[in-house]
């Protein structure tokens, strides 16, 4: 899963694919260097980051979704609002990836269900200005207590329509946890690998993988993340994930494909 985000501050490329032309043109690039999906979000979800209004994602989201499923490109979009999500899905998306895992916004799983469109259920707590509060990143036990408010979101969905068989489960890395803990949920994927759902992993460039590769200097810049980025992605497919959400395609491909074939399986 190809990132392209249609944000002027997300943390890794903020406003470098701003303009609609030069997004879908990325999405491309993506797909070239092996993406088998281009996620498009036109709302940064960084911690910190101040919600933009309805409009402004709309507006965004939608002419990259159009020109990328006109061209035969299988994507995903980004957002937690329900009217995106129903605008990108008309647009030709082919799956919803909500951070909030439908939490947000309490149409979403109506609004998924009765689209019969495959949902990314995210592990979630809080907004992004205010989900590394010290109240939102405690956990007795990460990972025992990630996999239980993980189910509790599945199980809503469930409730609400969603077809199990649509359903996407992703930890939430970076997402109310400090970086010791994202390693503690990372060491154990296989946890959410045996969820019953396909597991989507994304780490790509997040601040603990430049915590993990910082110098004197200080943090590893996000760009300068991508060879950390592969290695999680090795990681998790060998622990069994649908998915890694990454910024640069070609490495993480590259490293499946690998993991692929040490399996035995093939792979165009």
């Amino acid at each position: 899963m190809g990132v392209v985000n249609v944000t002027p501050d997300s943390f890794s490329d903020g406003g470098l694919w701003l303009d609609a032309d030069a997004a879908a043109a990325r999405g491309r690039s993506l797909v070239a260097d092996g993406a088998d999906l281009v996620d498009v979000g036109g709302e940064s979800t960084r911690p910190g980051a101040q919600r933009v209004d309805e409009a402004t994602e709309l507006e965004r989201v939608v002419p990259v979704v159009r020109a990328l499923a006109r061209d035969g490109v299988a994507v995903s979009v980004d957002t937690m609002r329900a009217s995106v999500a129903a605008a990108a899905w008309d647009a030709g998306a082919a799956l919803v990836n909500d951070v909030s895992g439908g939490r947000a916004d309490p149409d979403m799983l109506r609004v998924v269900a009765d689209a019969g469109a495959p949902f990314v259920v995210m592990h979630w707590r809080a907004h992004s200005a205010a989900m590394q509060d010290a109240d939102h990143t405690h956990y007795d036990d990460v990972v025992a207590d990630v996999r239980t408010e993980l189910l509790l979101q599945v199980t809503d969905a469930l409730a609400a329509g969603v077809a199990a068989d649509r359903l996407v489960v992703d930890p939430g890395l970076g997402f109310s946890k400090t970086g010791s803990q994202n390693w503690e949920v990372l060491e154990r994927l296989g946890v959410f690998a045996d969820l019953g759902h396909p597991l989507l992993v994304a780490a790509s460039r997040k601040r603990f993988l430049g915590e993990l590769l910082a110098s004197h200097d200080g943090l590893r810049p996000a760009a300068d993340r991508d060879d950390a980025s592969a290695a999680v992605s090795t990681l998790s497919a060998l622990a069994g994930a649908w998915a890694v959400r990454v910024h640069e395609a070609r490495p993480s491909a590259d490293a499946v494909r690998v993991v692929a074939r040490l399996r035995g399986s093939t792979r165009d």
